[in-house]
């Protein structure tokens, strides 16, 4: 079916991945032969849904420039921020002649190389006529406890309670608005959906899959390889 909008995909990649304690920022880590980035971008161009997909990249990153991605014909390089709003800001202005208000973008971490088409169409299928948008996530099956100076307050309803993933799906207008107002620079929007919030909106929730993990710490290399494997 032909769709009356089109679709874009965001990568903010400006990170440097500390927690990692590697030599070089975590997206450019080898996993399965490749770096954890040219998985994710090919994840979600394998999903065939998108006019462009806009990267930011670190003004002082020597690693893109060496990988076949930059040169990719749908692949739109964009200067990346200090914060993940001011790079997620940035790729919006990088397509800006191309898309329209009314166009959706996808937001997706740069280091989660295990989507999967399957949930890249389940929340386009979901939100395409959702007046706001929403995000993937997952439901907690943990106990959950609020904390403060390592001392436990109380137990939270885990029923509540989601676990926040990406894509993140925005109208590219909404998006851009949401960003430029109060969001970026704002290190307290930590994802798409917080700066939508900001707005007094409410965006919805899609239920991913536990296997689009996102690389954090150097065991979930290995994680990440075997779910991989399995897929």
């Amino acid at each position: 079916m032909k769709r009356s909008t089109n679709f874009w995909a965001v990568v903010p990649a400006a990170g440097v991945g500390e927690r990692m304690n590697a030599d070089r920022p975590k997206q450019y880590l080898d996993l399965a032969g490749k770096t954890v980035i040219e998985h994710t971008l090919s994840r979600l161009l394998q999903a065939n849904v998108f006019s462009g997909v806009a990267v930011a990249i670190s003004a002082e990153d020597p690693y893109w420039p060496e990988l076949s991605f930059a040169q990719h014909e749908l692949i739109i390089t964009a200067p990346g921020g200090k914060e993940r709003a001011d790079s997620v800001l940035s790729a919006l202005k990088a397509i800006r002649a191309k898309a329209k208000d009314d166009d959706w973008i996808l937001v997706h971490d740069a280091a989660r190389p295990c989507l999967t088409t399957e949930d890249i169409h389940l929340l386009i299928d979901t939100l395409v006529n959702d007046d706001v948008g929403g995000i993937l996530a997952l439901s907690s099956h943990d106990t959950l406890k609020s904390v403060q100076d390592q001392d436990i307050l109380g137990t939270l309803d885990r029923r509540s309670v989601w676990r926040a993933l990406t894509p993140q799906m925005f109208r590219y207008g909404l998006l851009k608005t949401a960003l430029e107002g109060g969001a970026e620079g704002n290190p307290a929007v930590t994802d798409e959906a917080s700066a939508l919030e900001l707005m007094g909106l409410k965006p919805k929730i899609v239920e991913g899959r536990p296997d689009n993990i996102k690389i954090t710490r150097p065991e979930d290399l290995a994680l990440a390889r075997f779910f991989m494997e399995q897929q």
